[in-house]
């Protein structure tokens, strides 16, 4: 069985996610630390420029985005499971609100200039100024805008309040009772305001939020060993993808297994993706490409949150 190989840098809250996620499901895992800007030519080699941070690779199958990583995880090991039985639409939901609408005013609130000041301060002027030119071209294009300060501040005390009364109100130590999927969404961006001390006390101020974090923490990331991009494109290269889900709607959907396609994310980093189509699943759609370096690949979106369109 080939490993599991997660493409990600320390300080990005998705691949934090990613990393509890591993570590909720106790799974080994290589990591390859990926620049935290563009350009990224390792890693473009293997996915055809989609740019999100973490990606996950498992021989010649790349990953994109956290939501589908759950989902192959939960196939890699079935227990403990990310959506527990009987929670499955309500985890899954509420991940995908607060991956969407608490990020978003995590990084408005982090991007305070208070705050970046303290989590950029050591890094010369010109690193700083190519930080803040990438991600501005990271949010462009797409359906996310920028959250205002003002409106952050006044929305946030309502986010943390909403729950710390679920917290306290519910039957065991997690969102849904016990460990989910929703958990680990929630986290990371509260994680990511946990780094500095001007951002800490929006989440320290709630005393049972603060435990349910350090419980979900308390996960960790699993047992990990380094690899370089090198080394995980010769994997990528030497391997047979695997199989197709037996499932297909691409006709469905109007399009044709084999026909060229591109694939984007709708909300921010929306580098079009294009290879020939596979399969559209349930839950996934899945390209084939060719690259020069890594071979042949099949790169895996989720259907949630990206546009497939014909080239």
């Amino acid at each position: 069985m080939s490993e599991l190989i997660l493409h990600h840098y320390d300080a990005s809250p998705f691949a934090e996610k990613a990393r509890l996620m591993l570590g909720f499901k106790q799974l080994s895992w290589r990591s390859v630390e990926i620049p935290r800007i563009m350009p990224k030519p390792d890693l473009t080699a293997l996915t055809g420029g989609y740019r999100k941070t973490p990606v996950l690779q498992v021989g010649a199958d790349i990953y994109c985005d956290t939501a589908l990583i759950a989902r192959r995880l939960e196939a890699e090991k079935a227990t403990p499971s990310l959506f527990p039985e009987g929670q499955e639409f309500v985890a899954a939901s509420f991940a995908q609100w607060a991956d969407a609408v608490v990020f978003q005013h995590a990084v408005t609130l982090v991007f305070q200039p208070e705050s970046i000041a303290v989590r950029m301060g050591k890094l010369p002027p010109a690193a700083q100024q190519a930080f803040v030119a990438d991600r501005a071209a990271l949010f462009a294009g797409g359906s996310a805008s920028r959250l205002p300060a003002a409106q952050a501040k006044l929305q946030w005390p309502v986010l943390m309040a909403r729950l710390q009364q679920q917290l306290a109100r519910e039957e065991g130590d997690f969102l849904c009772g016990e460990p989910s999927i929703a958990d680990f969404a929630m986290a990371h961006p509260l994680w990511f305001l946990k780094g500095t001390h001007v951002t800490a006390p929006l989440v320290d101020d709630y005393p049972e939020v603060a435990a349910w974090l350090g419980r979900v923490l308390g996960f960790g990331h699993g047992a990990h060993s380094p690899l370089s991009s090198e080394e995980a494109i010769a994997i990528a290269r030497e391997a047979q993808p695997a199989p197709l889900p037996d499932e297909d709607f691409s006709q469905a959907l109007g399009f044709q297994v084999g026909q060229q396609v591109s694939v984007a994310a709708t909300d921010y980093g929306v580098d079009p993706v294009q290879g020939e189509l596979l399969c559209v699943s349930a839950e996934a759609i899945i390209l084939r490409r060719q690259d020069e370096r890594a071979g042949t690949l099949h790169v895996h979106f989720p259907r949630l949150g990206f546009a497939l369109s014909a080239v």
